[in-house]
């Protein structure tokens, strides 16, 4: 979002209407307050976020790995936890009747989080 000083009050009102419209077209008009939606969607959340955390830990043992940081029983134990995480949160997405796919959030103008 781009900050600028009020130099033209007309032209910078009539901005700040058009973003505003465009937000609110954006936005949905009420919340989908579904008893039954709910829990799927917290699940989707808290897997997505699980599953960021997880590719990060995963991009840094592997920059540890190729820096010669880690033991081979390191490495060995990092990746029989990495496969049980993985098993686990295929277990959980088939619970919620979730993809790989599903697990992503999106930044709007800046896109997909994953």
């Amino acid at each position: 979002m781009r900050l600028r000083t009020l130099s033209a009050p007309e032209s910078s009102l009539a901005e700040f209407e058009g973003e505003l419209e465009r937000l609110t077209e954006a936005l949905p008009r009420r919340i989908n307050a579904d008893p039954e939606k709910v829990e799927q969607g917290l699940a989707k959340l808290v897997l997505t976020l699980i599953d960021l955390l997880r590719r990060l830990l995963e991009k840094q043992a592997l920059r540890r790995i190729e820096a010669g940081s880690l033991t081979p029983e390191e490495i060995e134990r990092m990746g029989v936890t990495f496969l049980r995480l993985e098993e686990k949160m295929a277990e959980l997405r088939a619970y919620f009747g979730l993809s790989e796919e599903d697990l992503n959030l999106s930044l709007g103008p800046l896109g997909d989080l994953m």
